[in-house]
């Protein structure tokens, strides 16, 4: 609920600086720093500016850092799979992508929230001293679910490495390993799925065919039969609970 009432301040803080920025853009001072003895201190235009650009990236961070990617993708199998075509509806599979993603990234997101939005937002911890520690954070639950062999690959061809701890990583290296290895790991679980309906559609093809009803569509038939299966094994229960244990959580 904290986390909830924190997105929904900085929608509404963007909304209203985005209404106020032509009104103000004639009083605004210039993109400037000013470097005091308490530290660093951005002019409101600067910091206008810093924050359209991280809500202009924060899809792809989500995209990138969390579970959605390899959930997506499964998802989008397994209604190929079926043959339904667009049922459940796209906005219906990115909805459960999203919400089984928070399931997932839930240890990190409290940790994030307690150990960094919470000191932050109370002026005890700088901005710079957030990010270092949400990075740390977030390294944590990447190279946690990273597979080996992909951060290596990414470290020989970035030339850097052998790194003597997790915290060495570089995110440079990290991010493109962990989205390779997240499409990895969705192709190996779609391919696990579309196997037993590929079967049905073979066996209904070869029956519809021996019965010489060749003008009749497999699909027609085979539909009903992978909707039967599907539900009989209580497939949306399997596949949800497999994909949130697929994540190491902590």
């Amino acid at each position: 609920m904290k986390r909830m009432h924190l997105l929904v301040g900085l929608a509404v803080a963007a909304g209203v600086l985005g209404l106020a920025l032509p009104a103000l853009g004639q009083g605004l001072p210039a993109l400037t720093m000013n470097d005091s003895g308490d530290g660093v201190t951005y002019s409101l235009s600067f910091q206008i500016v810093a924050l359209m650009t991280v809500l202009t990236v924060l899809p792809s961070i989500v995209l990138g850092m969390t579970a959605f990617t390899r959930i997506i993708i499964v998802l989008s199998i397994l209604r190929q799979a079926l043959g339904t075509q667009q049922t459940p509806p796209n906005q219906v599979l990115i909805a459960l992508a999203m919400f089984l993603t928070f399931f997932v990234m839930q240890p990190t997101l409290d940790r994030l929230y307690t150990e960094v939005a919470t000191p932050v937002l109370e002026g005890t911890m700088t901005a710079p001293e957030g990010l270092k520690a949400g990075t740390t954070i977030m390294r944590g639950f990447l190279i946690e679910n990273t597979r080996q062999n992909d951060l290596l690959m990414f470290s020989d061809l970035s030339g850097q490495g052998p790194f003597a701890t997790p915290d060495d990583v570089p995110m440079t290296v990290l991010l493109p390993a962990f989205l390779t290895s997240e499409l990895k790991t969705a192709f190996q679980i779609g391919f696990l799925i579309y196997l037993p309906f590929l079967v049905i559609d073979m066996v209904v093809a070869s029956i519809l065919m021996a019965l010489g009803m060749m003008m009749l569509s497999p699909i027609l038939v085979s539909l009903p039969l992978k909707l039967l299966l599907f539900v009989m094994v209580d497939g949306w229960s399997l596949l949800v609970g497999s994909l949130a244990a697929g994540y190491g959580m902590r």
